[in-house]
């Protein structure tokens, strides 16, 4: 059977069955779990089929990402060393906001125990994360809480958002695309999103390979109005080529940065000048939100 050939019978099978195992899939199919897995891979690249630990699902489309549950186990190690580079760009005393999302709860898990400043989310999850950290003064949003992801928005999450100047972002994601930008899947978290970027000095998008090429239902911005995208060293070139002659900073986390951390004024531990002024506002001191 040709690879093509059996890519439409993996289709064919979740279809009917919603989700299916890669280890059966290779009985079937008499190749190895590794053959399988490389077309999962594909058909999830195609936007087709959702991987989730030990198989796929049906692609839950442009309308909705899924519970968090499931959201949960998806690319975990993936989603760990995107964190990881993300909590590195961190600086001493900022004021940083951690978003929603899978990742972005991993981000406050990354955080190093020597870390003080102020962070501001409108996650449950994040903020019980991180409210027994001794030095962190943690700011929580509130609003109205979507279900299962603890995340906050409507007009009370938008209003905190508009009384402060973070330092950085930490952004969840729905999808990345050169030409629809970052996308999302719930409106009302959508101008909270906004809010957030226009009031923050540098803005970093968590995308694990999975979400880049892919357009969610919502659009929360153009890529330019991002400092960076971080994602993951899996193979994606498709979508990471566009990206990158769209001119973003693409961050790859497990391998040497793309652009290197040093073209992206990244390097060590110095924080970007990447200070946005904003129009009849002057921007904050590092570290100081303005209320």
């Amino acid at each position: 059977m040709l690879p093509t050939q059996r890519r439409e019978a993996i289709l064919t099978e979740i279809r009917t069955a919603c989700a299916v195992s890669a280890e059966a899939l290779a009985r079937r199919f008499a190749v190895s779990v590794e053959t399988v897995r490389r077309d999962l891979r594909t058909l999830q690249h195609q936007g087709l089929l959702e991987r989730v630990y030990g198989g796929a699902t049906r692609s839950c489309g442009r309308s909705s990402e899924g519970s968090f549950a499931t959201r949960s186990t998806r690319n975990v190690a993936r989603k760990r060393v995107i964190a990881e580079l993300a909590a590195n760009l961190v600086q001493p005393e900022e004021t940083i906001i951690i978003d929603v999302g899978t990742t972005a709860l991993e981000v406050a898990r990354a955080l190093p125990p020597s870390f003080r400043g102020r962070v501001l989310t409108n996650s449950i999850p994040v903020a019980m994360e991180l409210s027994g950290r001794d030095g962190i003064e943690l700011l929580v949003s509130g609003g109205q809480v979507r279900a299962g992801d603890g995340a906050c928005s409507g007009a009370h999450a938008e209003a905190f958002f508009d009384e402060f100047y973070a330092d950085r972002a930490f952004l969840g994601s729905g999808g990345l695309h050169p030409d629809a930008g970052l996308t999302d899947y719930y409106p009302s978290e959508v101008v909270v999103r906004r809010t957030i970027i226009a009031h923050t000095a540098a803005t970093y998008v968590l995308a694990d390979s999975s979400k880049l090429g892919v357009i969610a239902v919502h659009r929360v911005c153009p890529l330019d109005r991002l400092t960076a995208i971080i994602t993951d060293e899996e193979e994606n070139s498709a979508a990471l080529d566009a990206l990158d002659a769209a001119g973003v900073t693409l961050l790859r986390a497990g391998v040497a940065a793309h652009p290197p951390l040093e073209a992206a004024g990244l390097t060590g531990r110095a924080p970007p000048d990447t200070t946005r002024v904003l129009p009849d506002h002057q921007p904050p001191a590092s570290g100081q939100p303005r209320k």
